[in-house]
């Protein structure tokens, strides 16, 4: 496991700001969720993602993609076909949360081994 130095105040002020920045643009409950779904399967449509994040609404996954489009996490693709089919893909600047939610999913299995024994 890394370990953290603290020592210095000053760049530990700047990492926690930092952390709080990323929080920021990825709070809530489903923005992970949703970008794991993109990020896994490299272009969704809408309702592919709907059935890849359980319990969320319509309503509420059209907001939140629609905020990670705003900071440039996800496009919206609009093909040209009949009826329109629309597409959700990470742009370069989503892609660099790739490793994050590698990360992530290695914790949530090692952690439910942990918990359950699985």
């Amino acid at each position: 496991m890394m370990e953290i130095e603290c020592t210095n105040n000053d760049t530990n002020r700047k990492q926690i700001m930092a952390v709080h920045d990323a929080m920021d643009v990825l709070n809530g409950k489903w923005k992970i969720s949703i970008i794991s779904s993109v990020c896994y399967y490299n272009k969704r449509r809408f309702s592919d993602i709907l059935n890849d994040v359980k319990g969320i609404s319509n309503k509420m996954l059209s907001k939140e993609l629609k905020e990670l489009e705003m900071n440039q996490l996800i496009k919206r693709i609009v093909l040209d076909t009949q009826p329109v089919t629309v597409q959700y893909q990470l742009t370069e600047y989503g892609l660099t949360l790739k490793k994050i939610i590698n990360t992530l999913a290695e914790w949530g299995t090692e952690h439910r081994r942990v918990i359950v024994g699985k």
